[in-house]
């Protein structure tokens, strides 16, 4: 792979700061040496002494006075070395990815630890995309994302997808208006959300997943896999992911931890090609810095705790209560929303994606009347490319209401409906 056609002049231009390589250095270096050299505060000062977290399953987390110190100390771009090392063999065991065995310049497998993945996808972008780029997404997509692509200039080329996600021929059709030689026009990247897409539920199968995989290869595009509901699909087996398929170092996945452990950690991870991370690392080293030690410390220590069984004995808890919850939103779809409206049940994540018949924009039906039904949902348009384009869907999260609540508020959703026709 010629990474270097992918990179942006700015992104090329990024050194790494001798500072933060100081900082790692010293992470690594035994308690005999005597360092002059960095500018990190005395942790002694430090008034937070210790802490003692109770966990739901497992023993508390104990975080004595010399671990305490390390948490609230600077620590490295990349993440605390012992969370990146845990993380790296959980790739290795979940998803098997070819690039694992590469050498860096082949584009071995490299994990970096992100601010959420929000802060990964941000800084991906960035690395890769100049002003008048083409790239490509299947929306409704995450509207962050949107939002993180729009000020950078670039094309989105929308790919059209169906109940089973990105649908193979329309994207062969999409980059047949292009030569596969001519890589100063060819799409730079497709982004999807493979599992559970929000909004949509929409999730990918694994026949789709090779057939894109083989036309980002004859098309010589990158793939980013923004994968955060992965850990919540409701069927096993889980469909294989596009990293489990990476022969050519051309996959780059986000991951996170808000949906499995906590979303105020802010903890998500990026695996992918190491000549790429590396710019991602080289960005965070003058942004961020490094996400917060303590959060990363109080991961590390539940997930060595739990060991790798553990955690997806823990994610097993998570699928079960989700899907509980999307079977009562189904139900209660069923029994109000029948003859208004039309829906897939999503295989995956926290969102139902509901067709309202008879309704070509449901924007101001949301945002001025359902809030006086006392029944709040996010109007389709606000995941299309363009926010001004009218769709006839809204979304309808079902991760915190009860059933109750659920039935309620599709009671009030088709009273407004009816309404509104």
């Amino acid at each position: 792979m010629n990474y270097s056609r992918f990179i942006t002049t700015v992104s090329a231009a990024r050194k790494a700061s001798p500072i933060r390589l100081l900082t790692e250095l010293m992470e690594k270096s035994p308690p005999s040496l005597i360092s002059l050299a960095g500018g990190a505060p005395n942790p002694d000062l430090f008034p937070f002494k210790k802490a003692t977290v109770a966990t739901g399953h497992g023993s508390a987390i104990e975080i004595g006075e010399e671990l305490m110190k390390r948490a609230l100390q600077y620590s490295a771009s990349a993440g605390v070395p012992e969370l990146v090392s845990w993380l790296k063999n959980f790739q290795r065991n979940l998803h098997n990815p070819p690039t694992a065995s590469y050498s860096p310049e082949q584009g071995q497998m490299e994990v970096c630890v992100t601010t959420g993945s929000q802060e990964g996808l941000g800084k991906v972008f960035e690395m890769l995309i100049n002003p008048g780029d083409n790239i490509l997404l299947d929306a409704p997509t995450y509207s962050g994302t949107l939002a993180a692509l729009r000020p950078l200039g670039c094309n989105i080329i929308n790919v059209p997808s169906d109940q089973h996600g990105i649908i193979p021929n329309a994207l062969k059709e999409i980059l047949s208006t292009w030569s596969p030689d001519d890589s100063r026009h060819l799409p730079k990247f497709l982004y999807t959300i493979p599992n559970g897409c929000n909004p949509t539920g929409n999730s990918l199968t694994t026949e789709r997943k090779k057939e894109i995989y083989q036309l980002a290869r004859k098309y010589d595009f990158l793939i980013i896999e923004d994968d955060p509901y992965y850990f919540i699909q409701f069927e096993k087996p889980w469909a294989p992911t596009f990293l489990s398929m990476d022969v050519d170092g051309r996959v780059i996945r986000t991951d996170s931890f808000s949906k499995i452990l906590s979303s105020g950690l802010r903890i998500g991870f990026l695996t992918g090609p190491k000549p790429l991370i590396d710019r991602v690392i080289l960005h965070i080293q003058v942004s961020t810095m490094h996400t917060s030690t303590f959060t990363q410390i109080m991961v590390l220590q539940l997930l060595q705790q739990w060991g790798e069984k553990g955690f997806l004995e823990h994610t097993d808890r998570v699928v079960e209560f989700y899907r509980t919850q999307r079977d009562a939103m189904l139900t209660a779809a069923d029994k109000w929303l029948k003859d208004l409206a039309e829906w897939y049940p999503p295989a995956a994540g926290m969102f139902l994606w509901i067709k309202i018949k008879g309704i070509s924009d449901t924007q101001q039906l949301i945002m001025e009347k359902a809030l006086q039904k006392e029944v709040l949902l996010v109007p389709g348009g606000a995941f299309n490319i363009s926010s001004s384009e009218p769709s006839s869907y809204v979304r309808a999260s079902f991760s915190l209401s009860s059933p109750a609540q659920m039935d309620l508020a599709f009671k009030r959703l088709a009273d407004l409906i009816k309404e509104a026709l």
